[in-house]
């Protein structure tokens, strides 16, 4: 049997229908922006494999680091115990962070790293008042995960919808903008005694369908929220590591976050790890001789000296000076195609932030995760070798950064055939 047989007999794949779902794609080596299939066929990662492989496949370095620590240790219990490679991945990450983040904690993945943020600021609460708050804020179309607070904090849709009746609730608010931001904030003051914090995906809703906001009206957000001592948790999983052009998306921000929630980029994509970092004020309210003041959480794999040792290399890589080039390279190549693009009849917007670039194709109506155009990008995309996971009828183009001008444009211009053909 061929690997894409013996998958479909003991495989439940993510986000698929099982049903129908077409036999899975069997990769069997990967190189740079490449991913090879077991026939030979060779495609460029546009979507660096769900946001995460920011230097390309089977980095050497990332793998040298790796392999090395393998012969070091492999892992060890993270209560009561420390080990070199964690240590110096949050002497390294604290001072490249906006504000003045002082500890990380370590978790597993985007996920995880969302749920310690939230049990932070409840606790926050529990700990320093006695009249804890317990709301929490965010945007309608968010998506922060998929574990029972990340999807409490995440609007509602059909990624939630079975779960709906045991989620949490929450204030949902609409994106900032020139017309509502005066209303936001004015929602924001009213509700500010019984809000402990107010999370969001700084300037670009990933999974919502790239959706895009002005950084000026999240700092005023913020500065609300300060205002009435309202926590704030950046979720940069997906924008963290130069997606929009900086190190990080709150970098554009006059403001500072209380916390921040990283993953993807994180390790260059080689292994899962999460990290919830936050300032001093949080981590000050769990310090206390009452036992039940601690943060009671962790996990089996917290801080695994593996996953850091490739966090380090990803940041070796991602802090020297052609990356950042690399960076700017390729965020002057998107600007310059969705110039050109940006008025085509079949397109309903085209939108940007940084390395991102998005293509809402026009379907005559709403956008949906769900459009019946979604299966036919795909395959459209599939058959001439690039990898792009549409979010219904909406494609973006979030690859690794050490993807070549001539892949750029060999994208550029299946996308332009595509608009003539679908």
């Amino acid at each position: 049997m061929s690997l894409a047989e013996r998958d479909k007999k003991v495989i439940w794949h993510p986000y698929t229908q099982m049903k129908n779902a077409l036999p899975h794609i069997p990769i069997v080596r990967g190189e740079g922006v490449y991913l090879f299939d077991e026939y030979g066929k060779k495609y460029i990662d546009a979507v660096s494999s769900w946001w995460v492989t920011i230097h390309g496949h089977a980095h050497p370095h990332i793998a040298a680091k790796v392999a090395e620590q393998l012969k070091t240790l492999e892992h060890v219990i993270f209560a009561g115990f420390t080990h070199e490679p964690a240590v110096q991945l949050a002497e390294r990450l604290l001072p490249l962070l906006p504000g003045k983040q002082e500890k990380v904690f370590y978790s597993d993945n985007g996920s995880t790293a969302i749920e310690v943020a939230i049990k932070m600021c409840l606790q926050y609460w529990v700990n320093t008042s006695k009249q804890p708050r317990t709301k929490i804020i965010a945007f309608k179309e968010a998506y922060h995960g998929d574990t029972f607070g990340a999807m409490s904090v995440s609007g509602r849709s059909i990624f939630t919808d079975p779960f709906a009746s045991l989620l949490f609730d929450v204030e949902f608010i609409d994106l900032p903008n020139e017309k509502n931001i005066e209303q936001l904030k004015s929602k924001i003051n009213y509700l500010s005694n019984e809000v402990a914090c107010f999370i969001f995906e700084p300037m670009v809703l990933g999974v919502a369908g790239m959706k895009m906001y002005e950084p000026h009206y999240l700092d005023q957000l913020i500065e609300t929220c300060q205002k009435h001592g309202i926590l704030t948790i950046a979720d940069e999983v997906m924008t963290g590591f130069g997606r929009t052009g900086k190190y990080f998306s709150c970098e554009a921000l006059t403001t500072s976050p209380d916390i921040f929630c990283l993953s993807k980029g994180l390790t260059g994509g080689t292994m899962p790890m999460g990290i919830t970092t936050c300032n001093e004020k949080i981590f000050d309210a769990f310090l206390s001789e009452d036992k039940l003041k601690t943060l009671y959480h962790g996990h089996s794999f917290t801080a695994n000296p593996i996953s850091c040792a490739a966090s380090l290399a990803s940041l070796d890589i991602l802090l020297k000076p052609e990356t950042l080039e690399n960076i700017h390279r390729v965020v002057a190549k998107h600007e310059a195609f969705a110039l050109q693009i940006k008025d085509h009849p079949k397109l309903k917007d085209v939108r940007q932030a940084g390395t991102i670039l998005v293509l809402e194709w026009e379907t005559g109506t709403d956008t949906s995760y769900l459009s019946g155009l979604r299966n036919k990008l795909y395959n459209y995309f599939l058959e001439r070798g690039i990898i792009l996971r549409p979010l219904g009828n909406i494609i973006y183009i979030l690859a690794p950064y050490v993807i070549s001008n001539d892949d750029l444009d060999y994208i550029y211009q299946t996308i332009t055939k595509a608009l003539n053909d679908i």
